[in-house]
């Protein structure tokens, strides 16, 4: 065998190349490692890698950590790598979405504490808004921040904006 053989043979993987697709492997693992329960729960997973990836949840001792990412990286060989990567890819757009959807609520929120046209501009872009309520949690908000208290009635106005938004 020699150096042309390697080349016309698809399925010869250099080292490198070898290297790198485990390296993908535990970063996976690792990243399927912060998900949420209900998260893991969604995933299309072999018992014994779900049933690792929480006992991860569990151990505290750095060295314990590293033997179970060890763990995780050698049951994540036998798993859909392709399925997983498209579902993280998923997780990953669905959060993008909600800070989007977050960042916009902020900015309807100050945008209506500070400018007095901004109501209106806010019930033309959502009809559904209840005018009355929203003129409430408006008042309570400027009473709070007037008053320097706790932002409570901010973040009611905050969660009513994204109900609204969402």
């Amino acid at each position: 065998m020699n150096h042309d053989d390697f080349e016309q043979d698809e399925d010869f993987k250099s080292k490198s190349q070898l290297k790198r697709e485990m390296h993908a492997l535990q970063d996976l693992g690792k990243a399927l490692t912060e998900l949420s329960e209900e998260q893991l729960n969604r995933l299309p997973l072999e018992p014994r890698l779900h049933a690792a990836l929480l006992e991860m949840r569990r151990l505290r001792h750095r060295e314990a950590r590293r033997r179970q990412m060890q763990f995780i990286g050698r049951l994540m060989r036998e798993a859909d790598q392709p399925a997983l990567e498209t579902a993280m890819e998923q997780f990953n757009q669905n959060s993008r979405v909600q800070v989007q959807r977050q960042q916009q609520a902020e900015q309807w929120r100050d945008r209506l504490l500070q400018e007095p046209d901004a109501l209106q501009a806010f019930i033309d872009d959502h009809p559904a808004t209840d005018i009355q309520h929203l003129r409430q949690l408006l008042r309570q908000t400027q009473k709070e921040l007037q008053a320097q208290k706790p932002a409570s009635a901010q973040r009611k106005l905050l969660r009513y904006l994204r109900e609204l938004m969402g």
